[in-house]
């Protein structure tokens, strides 16, 4: 494997964040809504309530509108994997194809099949045949979900697999060990609870809209006290989720947990900044200060990352340079060792042709110690671990704002549900509406997180980004690009569009 030119891989790496970034408009809200509508139909089921049953028709005709259009980009973005990284495929498609094989098998078919009776089995089957439809329909959602953050997940931190040097390509000892990676579970948790987040957003802000309109309140009423309650309890689990998802992070990529804090020099004790701007001359290893201002929380990143006050926290300075007094291993010194992996594996490939089973055996036996560090062998320089730290930090800052902001506006609309007549309260009412997208800017500033928090690398310490993408011309995905853009800007003005009409005909106009 070869380094690819550096304009092909910008523009590969663009087209698929391109992708990743619109397709992740319409997932979260089939994940949130997908639960909400099974929630709002148990209880028309269980009341017997017209009211419910209407109010269940006007959601999930949203639902199924957002479903339709995020295929679409699902689909695309799995074709990418083949068509602009080649190299990643042939080398881990063994183990990286395995999760989404079963989501394409059991989850989504399970999902689209129950998605028919759901939407248009109303007066056809039995309200139970009904409900459990709807509430399958939100089961496959997310299990589609989770063996999509399985793959994503074993890029992060990459197990259960063995190194074929016969074929140069990774393949699966354990899919368990594949499946259950307590990376991939944790990001699972973590990116589901921010759909969830999404759906009641959603409700409550276009419920908020009807209240203000003076349409069909009652049902909108309804309408929030669910949404508002899903939320609460939903954001509350999702500061857990990312507690762990942060402790993981600390432990298999302590280089993103460095950049996502703007940690340069590592402490014990070690504080998470709750507000701060980035000194935007600062480098790796020099003097100047981190940041132009900051507010920290003491030792909060020791306990975050390590579940230790006085756990030591490295630095990227740290992590690029190494710091013998805490074992930490310099950049430097793991390209050395993936040199030796590389060399060996050409090595092997070399007593291969000759026919010398010894000569074999011994580079196989190198190859194998190292294979831990073979993609710092592409590396060119040790400061090329650094992932870029300004977008990861305040990508990183937004999406915990806004995290704790959404557990505020839960509270205060469940309030005002529950103790005061909140059609009084429009100030709030207006509020709710605005927050609906905020829900799609933490979501997205989460993605970013997680994808530029680990570059270089295309699946951590193994392969970089520069060695996993297609040989072929940079103008061919320059042009693929831009159509892609058009295509995903027009499905996104059309799927708001349709929302939007849906919308103004009211939870009683559509039906």
């Amino acid at each position: 494997m070869e380094p690819m030119a550096s304009e092909l891989v910008d523009w590969s790496r663009a087209q698929f964040a391109l992708t990743a970034l619109y397709h992740f408009l319409f997932v979260p809200l089939t994940l949130g809504l997908s639960f909400i509508v099974a929630i709002m139909e148990t209880i028309y089921v269980k009341t017997g309530d017209e009211k419910w049953k209407k109010i269940t028709r006007f959601w999930m005709t949203l639902f199924a509108i957002n479903f339709a259009i995020g295929v679409a980009t699902g689909l695309i973005m799995e074709f990418e994997f083949g068509t602009n990284w080649s190299n990643y495929s042939w080398f881990v498609g063994d183990i990286f194809g395995a999760p989404l094989a079963v989501e394409g098998i059991l989850a989504f078919f399970m999902e689209s099949t129950f998605f028919a009776v759901m939407f248009f089995g109303w007066n056809k089957v039995s309200k139970g045949f009904h409900l459990l439809s709807t509430w399958l329909v939100a089961v496959g959602s997310n299990l589609s979900a989770f063996w999509i953050l399985v793959a994503n997940g074993w890029m992060q931190y990459p197990v259960g697999m063995v190194f074929n040097p016969d074929t140069v390509r990774n393949e699966m000892a354990s899919f368990w060990d594949v499946a259950l990676s307590p990376v991939a579970v944790a990001k699972f948790l973590h990116t589901i609870g921010s759909g969830y987040v999404i759906g009641a957003l959603f409700v409550i802000g276009v419920s908020a809209w009807l209240i203000l309109k003076g349409r069909d309140v009652i049902e909108a009423k309804r309408s929030m006290v669910v949404g508002a309650s899903f939320g609460l309890l939903v954001s509350i689990f999702l500061a857990v989720s990312g507690d762990e998802s942060a402790y993981q992070v600390a432990q298999h990529q302590p280089v993103k947990l460095a950049a996502m804090e703007g940690l340069y020099k590592g402490e014990e004790r070690a504080g998470i900044v709750a507000w701060g701007v980035l000194n935007p001359d600062k480098q790796i290893g020099d003097d100047r200060p981190e940041f132009l201002g900051d507010v920290t929380i003491p030792y909060a990143l020791s306990f975050l990352g390590y579940h230790d006050v006085d756990a030591f926290v490295p630095g990227l300075d740290d992590l690029v340079y190494g710091n013998p007094d805490h074992n930490v291993e310099s950049a430097a010194s793991k390209m050395i060792k993936g040199k030796i992996a590389v060399e060996a594996l050409s090595d092997y490939k070399e007593a291969k042709k000759a026919g010398d089973e010894a000569a074999m055996a011994a580079a196989n036996a190198k190859l194998q110690q190292y294979m831990g560090y073979f993609g710092y062998g592409y590396l060119e320089k040790p400061t090329d671990i650094v992932p870029p730290i300004a977008i990861t930090f305040y990508s990183f800052h937004v999406m915990v704002g806004l995290g704790m902001w959404f557990i505020v506006l839960f509270l205060v609309v469940l309030y005002l549900l529950m103790a005061n007549d909140i059609t009084r309260f429009r100030k709030v009412l207006w509020v709710a509406l605005f927050s609906l997208p905020l829900g799609y800017v933490a979501a997205e500033a989460g993605w970013i997180v997680a994808e530029v928090g680990r570059q270089p690398w295309a699946i951590q310490d193994l392969l970089p980004v520069g060695i996993a993408a297609t040989q072929i011309e940079a103008g061919n995905v320059q042009l693929s690009f831009w159509l892609f853009a058009l295509l995903f800007t027009g499905l996104l003005i059309a799927e708001i569009k349709i929302m939007l009409r849906q919308i103004a005909q009211g939870i009683h106009g559509g039906h």
